[in-house]
């Protein structure tokens, strides 16, 4: 990994509160079994060692995108069910079957190169797939008109055995009353494709109640417990922030609290003083209100700081207070307006800075920063790049 060694940079990423998280969904769903979504290394956090954390603190399954992220916990050792969330291409079907992942499948052409795959990787053996039914997302999955003979299809196939089906919600986060009536909606569509299905393809003797059923998200998860059904599917809330702001009274009502699981930090690598007038950075876009110590950190927007953060305010943490930015962020660094000589404890190379993450008694989260640039906190942390090494903490990362 780039500058993993010698950069004064990182992100560490708090295990113990990937135990706690777990633990409070997994309560919080009960009966229904946890699922952690690992997909995209973990949100960014590094998806073995959260996997790992997830599975000890209560969850029972795993979840990714990709064939070749499944692929890769298992050859880590991990032997928890591991569902496929979109349906595998004809190529990847063969590694699907090979490493026991639980594929979803949602068209004739995927289920007929899935069981082409499973005769031939696993003869003798069925492996268990998940039917995924679009009932509003309108992204991926299948029509509900044409799942029972979808599922006519899998059991077809002596390679293949139906053994879920499940929905993703569209706008279970949203505090409206047509979101909740859409939600509402999709639940009873997803209710009545399954008590539709064929009972001669099903498992359990013929009964829908051989399937896992699921739906809910992080969101759904927290506001919807009618969404709970057999298994719940968090990310977002796995990695200690909230689907939507409004949502944190669910947890307080349950009497847990989600703790951030990953801080973003670095150390200052240059300083010094600037007159006022002064304009630093790429466009010289903002003076310095009066002569002011300037410390440049080793962190840009290669790494996941995003450009726009300077002009809609960002600050960072420096001896434990708000410091603004001074200047654009660049692709390796940005530049901290640490204000006037004297006028607070003095900054000097060396000493620690908190993007994402607490300090003293301050604290900056991903929400603050997609708040400020109109985006979500899932896509400030799937941002932060590659070349900022993660260190994993077995326990609560220092303030």
């Amino acid at each position: 990994m780039t500058g993993a060694r010698h950069r004064p940079a990182w992100a560490e990423i708090d295990l113990g509160a990937v135990r706690h998280n777990a633990g409070v969904l997994a309560r919080l769903a009960a009966p229904a079994q946890l699922c952690a979504v690992v997909k995209a290394d973990a949100y960014g956090h590094g998806a073995l060692v959260v996997a790992r954390a997830a599975l000890e603190g209560g969850a029972s399954w795993l979840a990714v995108a990709l064939v070749d992220e499944g692929v890769a916990l298992r050859e880590a050792g991990i032997e928890a069910p591991i569902l496929l969330l979109s349906e595998p291409p004809p190529g990847a079907m063969a590694d699907a079957v090979a490493a026991g992942l639980v594929p979803t499948l949602y068209t004739a052409a995927g289920i007929d190169a899935l069981a082409r795959a499973a005769a031939a990787v696993a003869p003798g053996r069925q492996v268990a797939v998940h039917l995924k039914v679009d009932t509003g997302m309108h992204r991926v999955g299948a029509d509900p008109a044409d799942v029972p003979a979808l599922i006519e299809r899998i059991a077809g196939h002596p390679a293949l055995v139906v053994a879920g089906l499940w929905t993703h919600l569209a706008v279970a986060d949203g505090p409206g009353d047509d979101d909740r009536a859409f939600t509402a909606a999709q639940l009873e569509t997803l209710d009545r494709v399954r008590g539709a299905l064929p009972a001669a393809a099903l498992p359990a003797a013929g009964t829908a109640a051989g399937l896992v059923v699921h739906a809910a998200n992080s969101a759904a998860a927290l506001a919807h417990p009618a969404a709970r059904l057999d298994l719940v599917r968090c990310g977002i809330a796995l990695y200690g922030e909230l689907p939507a702001p409004h949502l944190g009274s669910e947890l307080e009502g349950a009497g847990a609290a989600l703790r951030p699981v990953l801080s973003l930090r670095a150390r200052v690598a240059h300083v010094r003083e600037l007159d006022a007038g002064a304009r630093p950075s790429y466009g010289r876009h903002r003076p310095l209100p009066a002569r002011s110590v300037v410390a440049t950190v080793p962190l840009g927007y290669a790494d996941g700081v995003p450009r726009r953060l300077f002009e809609t305010g960002g600050e960072v943490l420096i001896g434990g207070a708000r410091r603004p930015l001074a200047g654009m962020v660049t692709m390796d660094q940005i530049v901290v307006d640490c204000g006037p000589p004297g006028s607070g404890p003095p900054v000097a190379v060396g000493d620690e800075v908190v993007l994402l993450g607490t300090q003293g008694g301050e604290r900056i989260g991903p929400g603050q920063w997609a708040a400020q640039l109109g985006t979500i906190s899932y896509e400030i942390l799937c941002g932060i790049g590659p070349r900022v090494p993660r260190v994993p903490l077995d326990g609560d990362p220092p303030g």
